[in-house]
């Protein structure tokens, strides 16, 4: 049993690790908002996102979804779209006081809005998620696939509430607001860069 948790556990840690949308989203929320409970609720959203693709991967059902041709080239067509409106919107967000606290751009509902599309519209992470994470359950069976499972889920969530903890940090260094505007272009380079590398591999 410990080793379906300790494979469960460095699988999904290396998965998870890369800077992707989803990470660099939760980042500058952390980053962005004036308190770290403000940036819950992208937290949350983003780990039960997570939590649902894992169990699906894992149940097999995801598989049986994306083995159609024509979901798949919907999900990168919408998927490429977000991507470029996100990128468009970040990089002009401007925080709209001098402490840097973009409340008004950023509120809850666009918080999970947004967290939403970065976690189901993005299929490399649908195909990292069941790929591999779904193959590599098949090992298991029984209590130990839960274990496996239940690993997987513990990192996303130990390591969402980490990378939004980590982006407070940063922006309480940034007490000018300065920082917040070159955060958010290096942001949205990097979302219009994953979009263009999946229009590239599509």
């Amino acid at each position: 049993m410990f080793a379906s948790f300790a494979h469960g556990f460095l699988l999904a840690l290396g998965l998870i690790l890369p800077l992707g949308v989803q990470n660099v989203f939760v980042f500058n929320q952390g980053a962005l908002q004036p308190k770290f409970r403000q940036a819950l609720p992208v937290v949350i959203t983003a780990a039960l996102c997570d939590t649902l693709l894992l169990t699906l991967a894992i149940l097999g059902v995801s598989v049986l979804i994306l083995s159609v041709p024509l979901i798949k080239s919907i999900l990168l067509f919408a998927g490429v779209l977000f991507l470029l409106y996100m990128g468009y919107v970040t990089w002009r967000s401007q925080p709209t006081s001098g402490q840097g606290n973009p409340a008004e751009s950023y509120s809850a509902r666009r918080q999970i809005t947004y967290a939403l599309s970065v976690s189901l519209l993005n299929p490399h992470a649908l195909m990292d998620t069941i790929g591999v994470i779904g193959t590599s359950s098949l090992n298991y069976s029984g209590t130990e696939k839960w274990i496996f499972a239940l690993s997987c889920i513990l990192v996303s969530w130990a390591w969402f509430f980490a990378l939004a903890l980590a982006g407070r940090f940063v922006g309480s260094l940034s007490s000018s607001g300065r920082f917040i505007p070159v955060l958010n272009r290096i942001s949205a380079c990097i979302i219009w860069g994953s979009a263009l590398l999946m229009i590239y591999l599509w």
